[in-house]
């Protein structure tokens, strides 16, 4: 039998590449932290019926990528991997009566995404999102705020080659109005659309927009703009979102073009692209959702947020710097069955004192666990062998300048604040 192998568009993240998924987390929470959003965990699975009716059942993601299956009830419920984030954490919003405190909730999640794709670099048919919602605003500002603080995540990860597209999509009655002039324009160039476009013209035209093929982007070129569709009210709101990154001192430029893939989207919608990504080049994409809260039954309620794709940050990242991984302090040798116990027991006790440890479990000869040490990049090298066992002691050698010496065990357990000065000492001088 053949070894079994990971499915097409699924991959493994491998210790090497966990570095930079690390440093993601612990920047993206902090920031978040920061700014007052709470960690909301919906489950990875839902009823279809949810992005059914709330991501809209004329999309891409609905018509065509979710994974989709019955489940084991009596009479089976159709359940689906959820293709987004939104609608789950909208769904627990509701079902758990967060809005009954009143005032705004800003969530954030993370976590894998299932979507039936054709495979490449930057997508695949499990991928990962973080992404925030801030539930309970109409205000510009809401707007303004996830947008600064996606700027902040990118800019303090030193991502480069980014710009923010931003454009307003309106209400649905704006919509509504815009769907029919689109037509109008579009019917005449029918039989020159893609396929995927001739059959979203009477169904969704507006995702026509978003078509990636060079003959219907030529066509639509000359397309009426959304942004002459929008009412009143809805070009105040823009206009205020506008001069509100315009203060923040965030750039943008105007796509009118740009629609999102999601029916839900209202007003804002955006996008951060990168110049370094290829065909997949959207970073980060979001915008305003007012009716979606009330679309799943639950109060109307305004909202807005944005979903990044880690895979791809993950790829921009790797681009501009060696894998980030934790410095060693100490890399412990030992050889002789008593040198073993107590270099295991040695390892904990500086674990526990908060060194970053790691001990040597092969057996092998001295010669080559001192090569190991050497490879780890540890600051210092802690060596028992028969002798040290016997005698209680440690020979502790810095790895940096070779210099080493014995030290009694207890001695070295009731050092551990001047053995964390000389660390930090060596970690500076590289």
């Amino acid at each position: 039998m053949g070894s079994i192998q990971a499915l097409r568009g699924t991959r493994d993240i491998l210790p090497e590449e966990v570095g930079y998924w690390q440093q993601v987390e612990a920047i993206t929470t902090q920031i978040l932290n920061n700014a007052a959003y709470q960690e909301i965990r919906p489950p990875i699975f839902e009823r279809t019926e949810l992005f059914e009716r709330g991501i809209g059942e004329a999309t891409d993601v609905v018509g065509k990528e979710m994974y989709t299956f019955n489940d084991r009830a009596d009479p089976p419920r159709s359940v689906t991997l959820r293709p987004e984030g939104t609608a789950g954490v909208v769904r627990a919003y509701i079902q758990n009566s967060l809005y009954a405190a009143g005032g705004v909730q800003r969530l954030w999640y993370t976590g894998p995404m299932f979507r039936y794709e054709s495979p490449q670099a930057g997508r695949q048919r499990q991928f990962h999102q973080l992404g925030v919602e801030v539930i309970g605003s109409a205000d510009p500002r809401a707007d303004a705020e996830v947008i600064a603080i996606a700027t902040d995540i990118l800019q303090t990860l030193g991502l480069k080659s980014l710009h923010l597209d931003l454009n307003s999509v309106g209400t649905s009655e704006d919509r509504h109005q815009y769907r029919r002039a689109l037509i109008n324009y579009l019917t005449p160039y029918k039989q020159e659309l893609d396929q995927d476009s001739q059959e979203r013209l009477t169904r969704n035209p507006i995702r026509i927009l978003d078509s990636k093929n060079e003959w219907t982007q030529q066509i639509i070129a000359e397309a009426p703009s959304i942004l002459d569709y929008l009412s009143e009210d809805s070009k105040q709101h823009f206009d205020k979102v506008q001069q509100l990154l315009a203060d923040l001192g965030i750039r943008y430029q105007l796509n009118p073009r740009l629609v999102r893939g999601l029916d839900y989207y209202t007003h804002t919608a955006f996008e951060v692209i990168s110049d370094d990504l290829g065909a997949q080049a959207t970073v980060c994409g979001g915008g305003r959702y007012d009716g979606l809260v009330e679309d799943l039954s639950g109060p109307k309620t305004p909202a807005v947020g944005w979903a990044i794709g880690l895979e791809r940050l993950i790829i921009l990242l790797q681009q501009l710097q060696a894998s980030p991984r934790q410095v060693l302090d100490f890399y412990v040798v030992s050889k002789g069955d008593a040198a073993e116990a107590q270099a295991l027991k040695l390892a904990q006790q500086l674990r526990h004192a908060g060194f970053a440890v790691e001990l040597d479990l092969s057996g092998s000869a001295f010669g080559k666990q001192f090569k190991r040490a050497d490879r780890s990049g540890a600051i210092a090298c802690l060596v028992l062998g028969d002798a040290e066992a016997e005698n209680q002691t440690v020979n502790l050698k810095w790895l940096k300048s070779g210099e080493q010496h014995a030290i009694a065990q207890a001695d070295l357990l009731e050092k551990t604040d001047e053995l964390r000065v000389q660390i930090e000492r060596f970690k500076s001088d590289r």
